[in-house]
């Protein structure tokens, strides 16, 4: 037996001692990173988030714009960066395109990774010798929609906060708090208003049947989810989310801001219509919006012009939205019209998003007081009721 860094140190020790190797036999420790495969581990636990895509779409866009070679290019972006499942993926594509396969081809791969989008305007800008401009308004693309998603749910994430907090409140009050008072009011026998009995009878529920009242919420979550993810829940909850006040229009910009900026990449890059409105389709969420789109690949196929749907749809897409791309085909800068259509509507949102905060402020305030008030009734009318029967 010999400790030796690796077989070329056994030899040197076996000739120093004047012996003759036969055969080398590695024997290593007990190791626990020999059993579980640490790297895939991590591998599958981490996830590519958009951030990191755009920074890695525009450094790939930037070195190739330099003149180094794609899979060199690769290659940094894979030491770069530090998320296992991205570095992962890089020496994937990397390996195929070395194999001879084009970038565009390689990262179809992964779907999970790369929406079809990207896909779309790699593999137009890779036909067209545009590589690296196409990943530059990739990136761009990838940036606006990632900042817009960001906006808006900032702007829900308050209300959705306190509104959670206050449940919460509630449901403690319920099965700490009032015990102690219903104990007192059966002691003073006294009949109890309206109010007062929902709420005893809600906090006796909660106390005596706690295992089944978390069954029945955590039941009732999923199958409203399970609900929402059927045909017939989504097109309920996204007809819900265009007609709310004040979120409906925000909805509405939201989606005009995606479908300008979307076209507008894919028409860059150099994808055809019907193609990039099919693109644009499957980017989009609502299913009353990608009816649309639908109905636009059809219409267009057939020689009509893009604008005519949009027009046809105004209760959906904004008038501005039909008027503009009009503008652009007979001009004959539809991109650009649409970068100003996704322009346009970006801000609108960034600004609706930030007033959002302040409308939705004394909306709370009233809910909560609401609430408050509703809790302090019930628990002072019966002391009234006990004040008038006294006297």
């Amino acid at each position: 037996m010999v400790e030796a860094a690796d077989r070329y140190a056994v030899y040197d020790v076996a000739r120093s001692n004047g012996h003759t190797v036969s055969e080398v036999l590695a024997v290593q420790k007990f190791s626990l990173n020999r059993l579980i495969d640490v790297e895939k581990i991590n591998y599958h636990l981490s996830r590519v988030k958009t951030d990191e895509l755009v920074i890695m779409t525009r450094n790939l866009g930037s070195m190739l714009r330099a003149g180094l070679p794609l899979s060199r290019a690769l290659s940094v972006i894979e030491r770069q960066s530090k998320n296992p499942r991205m570095q992962g993926t890089i020496v994937s594509i990397r390996a195929q395109i070395n194999k001879g396969d084009q970038l565009h081809e390689a990262l179809a791969r992964f779907p999970k990774i790369f929406s079809s989008l990207y896909i779309s305007m790699v593999r137009a800008g890779e036909e067209g010798g545009t590589l690296a401009e196409s990943l530059t308004t990739i990136g761009v693309q990838l940036e606006r929609s990632s900042n817009l998603q960001k906006k808006i749910k900032g702007a829900m994430m308050y209300p959705t906060i306190i509104l959670s907090v206050m449940l919460l409140i509630g449901i403690l009050m319920m099965i700490y708090v009032m015990p102690t008072l219903i104990s007192t009011f059966e002691k003073l026998g006294t009949d109890l208003p309206t109010m007062t009995k929902v709420m005893i009878g809600t906090s006796k529920f909660l106390t005596q049947n706690g295992l089944l009242s978390l069954s029945v919420a955590i039941v009732s979550i999923a199958s409203i989810v399970g609900l929402f993810r059927t045909t017939r829940g989504r097109r309920v909850w996204h007809w819900i989310l265009i007609h709310l006040p004040i979120i409906g229009n925000l909805v509405k910009e939201t989606n005009a801001a995606r479908t300008g900026r979307t076209l507008s990449s894919l028409l860059t890059s150099g994808v055809d219509v019907i193609n990039a409105i099919s693109i644009t389709e499957d980017v989009l969420q609502n299913v009353y919006y990608k009816a649309i789109l639908k109905e636009a690949a059809v219409r267009v196929e057939k020689g009509s012009p893009l604008s005519e749907v949009f027009i046809a749809h105004e209760k959906l897409y904004p008038v501005l939205v039909g008027e503009m791309i009009l503008v652009g085909e007979e001009t004959g800068q539809i991109s650009q019209m649409l970068t100003e259509i996704a322009d346009f509507y970006e801000n609108e949102v960034e600004q609706k998003t930030k007033d959002l905060s302040t409308i939705i402020e004394p909306i709370l305030m009233v809910v909560i007081g609401a609430g408050v008030g509703f809790f302090a009734l019930a628990m002072i009318a019966p002391i009234y009721s006990l004040s008038d029967s006294i006297g």
